[in-house]
């Protein structure tokens, strides 16, 4: 009988407690996997959420707060910009995309983005990925709207749909915001369906400027105590305001930073009114952040594995008291002291080892879930790759581990006294 079929034997008498064990170890190195996994994808998720706009510009208080609000939607912008400001800014440059937008109402909580056009033509949702339309078209007359692909597959709308917006989001809403209501006197119709493009644009709705000036006229009106139907007409200066702008630089390379970027920057970081974020710097000092969060992690991780080797220590050394005979037998069969321990040794191996390898199969079901998760919560879209060093590492450091906490059980299996081992039971 081989060294190894003895092993085999030895666990599978014990299955109950070794299953758990090696379950123990692959949740350990499974958990660990998946945190090296997204690191760099969480990243990379976060930069194709920039899309093709070189700067962006809002009254956010931070560059950082800039993006995460005009880009990811994460709130809408405090303070709007003034029309005459928005000429102002339109005129400063010859700028190859001028895309403004208007965020702060809702549908059913998902945001609503007021725009221009331009949005589906010059601006792009993930850079060198223009939008694709599952269905319809895009905005073309007031009070039109175009739906995000996740908007459309939670709400279940479809061409043709009436629908209302609501003053505020709906996270204001819930918590009692006394602004936050229904604009019940204007339907929007449905009359486009993007393709999905793992973005947080997926989670959006997209309608014309002009529609949303007037809603907000319409707010007007009413507090002026004059109740009446908005039409583009009554719109004022006050009325037109965006709260961010997206903008493009001509370039030749449509994958790079033209040389004037910087320039440009710096010049409208002299007006100390407006806000101007890089959105692809910024993501990355976002993550230069919470890299030490990100360490955190995999410092939690890792313990977790140390405290499963422990568990295999315990394990075995629980087993040892009821296997003394099992040794004692060996040796009389002839089995030396140094053959019992590798034995002992393997056998703890083992089950590191298949607890490496389960824990695969565990890191395949958290980045599953993650980005599922991601994808319908916040619409973005994460592609983690388990890297194949990354795996052998993880693996190898789980299998040494557990090869590191059979030493004292295979110490004491050396140890063993044949001869008082062997005595008749009872």
């Amino acid at each position: 009988m081989s060294d190894l079929t003895i092993v085999l034997r030895s666990l599978s008498v014990r299955r109950f407690s070794t299953g758990l064990v090696v379950l123990l170890v692959a949740l350990s190195a499974g958990l660990l996997l998946a945190i090296l996994s997204l690191r760099s994808a969480g990243e990379r998720a976060f930069e194709r959420g920039t899309g093709n706009a070189h700067l962006l510009v809002s009254k956010d208080g931070s560059p950082l707060a800039s993006v995460l609000n005009g880009l990811f939607y994460a709130n809408p912008p405090k303070a709007p910009i003034a029309y005459a400001q928005l000429a102002q800014l339109r005129g400063s440059f010859p700028w190859a995309m001028f895309v403004p937008t208007a965020i702060g109402d809702s549908y059913r909580g998902f945001p609503v983005v007021a725009t221009t056009g331009e949005f589906f033509t010059a601006f792009q949702p993930v850079l060198g990925e223009p939008w694709v339309f599952a269905e319809g078209r895009a905005f073309e007359r007031n009070f039109e709207v175009v739906l995000g692909a996740s908007v459309a597959r939670e709400t279940g709308l479809r061409m043709g749909a009436q629908l209302v917006m609501t003053h505020g989001s709906g996270k204001s809403r819930e918590g009692g915001d006394e602004h936050a209501h229904v604009h019940e006197e204007y339907s929007f119709t449905v009359v486009g369906i993007l393709a999905p493009t793992g973005s947080p644009h997926d989670r959006a709705l997209f309608s014309d400027l002009e529609s949303s000036w007037m809603l907000h006229a319409h707010d007007r009106f009413e507090r002026e105590g004059t109740h009446k139907t908005v039409t583009p007409s009554d719109l004022v200066e006050g009325d037109r305001v965006v709260t961010g702008v997206l903008l493009r630089l001509p370039s030749r390379d449509p994958l790079s930073a033209p040389p004037a970027l910087v320039s440009q920057y710096d010049r409208m970081r002299r007006d100390g009114s407006i806000t101007v974020a890089i959105p692809s710097n910024e993501v990355q000092r976002l993550f230069a952040i919470v890299k030490s969060i990100d360490v955190l992690f995999v410092a939690m991780a890792a313990a977790t594995l140390v405290s499963s080797a422990c568990a295999i220590l315990l394990s075995m050394i629980n087993s040892m008291s009821e296997r003394r005979r099992q040794v004692a037998i060996l040796r009389v069969l002839g089995a030396s002291p140094a053959r019992i321990f590798w034995l002992v040794l393997t056998e703890s191996t083992v089950i590191g080892l298949a607890g490496a390898a389960l824990g695969v199969a565990v890191c395949a079901v958290v980045l599953f879930a993650a980005t599922q998760w991601l994808l319908s919560a916040h619409g973005i879209m994460i592609a983690p790759q388990l890297d194949a060093r990354s795996a052998v590492l993880v693996a190898m450091g789980t299998t040494l581990l557990a090869g590191i906490a059979g030493i004292v059980p295979s110490a004491l299996a050396y140890r063993t006294p044949v001869s008082r081992n062997l005595r008749p039971i009872g």
